[in-house]
């Protein structure tokens, strides 16, 4: 038998978001909300309490579905914001159900479904 065998890097994904502090979160900032990536509509922070820190409540609305999500979150706490790159696509044909997109620099994109 032997002991040596092959090990090959991948990317994990890790890094597809970064970690902020939830007080420093404005409208407008994107934030991860049960692993959807949301943009945040509205945020309001309670005062520190007699047994409690300060408490954020972020209401957000999911990017890709438009559904309108809800976190609370203590201030000093650590969430997820996303990188978000948004990138627009021209219509050059529908073949067998199947999108033909192209970018601004003229790739191509064809696997995208039919809605």
């Amino acid at each position: 038998m032997s002991d040596e065998f092959a090990v090959e890097t991948t990317d994990a994904g890790a890094s597809k978001y970064t970690p902020v502090q939830t007080s420093t979160m404005k409208k407008g900032s994107h934030i991860l909300i049960k692993g959807r990536p949301c943009k945040v509509d509205h945020i309001s922070t309670s005062k520190p309490g007699k047994h409690g820190s300060a408490k954020c409540h972020l209401v957000a609305i999911d990017i890709f579905t438009g559904k309108k999500m809800e976190e609370i979150s203590p201030a000093h706490a650590t969430v997820h914001s996303p990188e978000v790159k948004r990138v627009e696509y021209f219509l050059s044909s529908i073949d067998d159900g199947f999108l033909s997109l192209m970018d601004d620099s003229g790739d191509l994109k064809e696997d995208v479904r039919l809605p």
